[in-house]
């Protein structure tokens, strides 16, 4: 499963340039956790639910390779895009050896360095919907993605593969805001009025869909997005 926060672990000893990312990555939607060097990172990694690293390669205590090839122990799949001042393709061989996805070359454009976060995170994010088998209960309801197809009692229902996407994203991120411009970003592929309206229209048929279970709500936080609320049953 995953979540749906923007979190962003940057590990980056030149603080001015730290806090430059934090605050353009934190204008742009990004909740930015800056550490001085790799050790830190490490030890404060396992704490978070990360959506991406931002790994400087020369720092102190621990490098950014020897970083990554820890990361890469707790989360096989969590892109990690590496900041270098170096352009040699022997150190670029090292960090995609090492499970990077991206490299990024000092000094660098800050609008560069969110198309690729945002890239690969909508990669990662893709390949999870294109993988999972996965089978789940959502309060009285049997959901299973891969198939489709959203059961109670005695009841099966086929449902679309936009449908299926939109509830197993909220689901996978239930008790919690998903941002209206996330899922527009995340599964159309842009933030556009006019797929905003289409994902009303599939918020109301989906809301109807769990009507059996009162228990489940698909609440519309106005002008930020919307919560699967599933309550514990009394």
């Amino acid at each position: 499963m995953f979540k749906s926060q923007n979190k962003i672990l940057l590990a980056e000893d030149d603080v001015n340039l730290g806090i430059l990312l934090m605050d353009f990555l934190g204008r742009e939607g990004y909740e930015v956790l800056l550490y001085k060097d790799g050790v830190e990172a490490l030890n404060d990694f396992p704490k978070h639910n990360f959506m991406t690293c931002l790994l400087d390669v020369m720092m102190p205590k621990m490098d950014g390779y020897t970083l990554a090839r820890n990361i890469r122990e707790f989360n096989k799949s969590i892109p990690i895009i590496f900041i270098t001042a170096k352009s040699l393709k022997e150190e670029k061989m090292k960090g995609y050896n090492l499970g990077a996805d991206d490299y990024i070359t000092k000094p660098f454009d800050e609008e560069e360095l969110l198309w690729k976060i945002k890239a690969l995170v909508r990669r990662t994010k893709n390949h999870i919907f294109s993988t999972s088998n996965e089978k789940v209960q959502i309060g009285k309801y049997h959901f299973d993605f891969a198939n489709q197809l959203l059961c109670i009692n005695d009841q099966s229902k086929r449902i679309t593969e936009k449908e299926s996407k939109i509830i197993y994203y909220l689901f996978t991120n239930s008790n919690c805001v998903v941002k209206r411009e996330t899922l527009l970003t995340d599964l159309w592929g842009e933030n556009d009025y006019f797929y905003g309206r289409s994902l009303d229209v599939f918020i109301t048929k989906i809301r109807k869909y769990f009507k059996e279970d009162p228990n489940i709500t698909i609440e519309n936080v106005f002008k930020v997005g919307f919560v699967m609320n599933i309550s514990k049953k009394e």
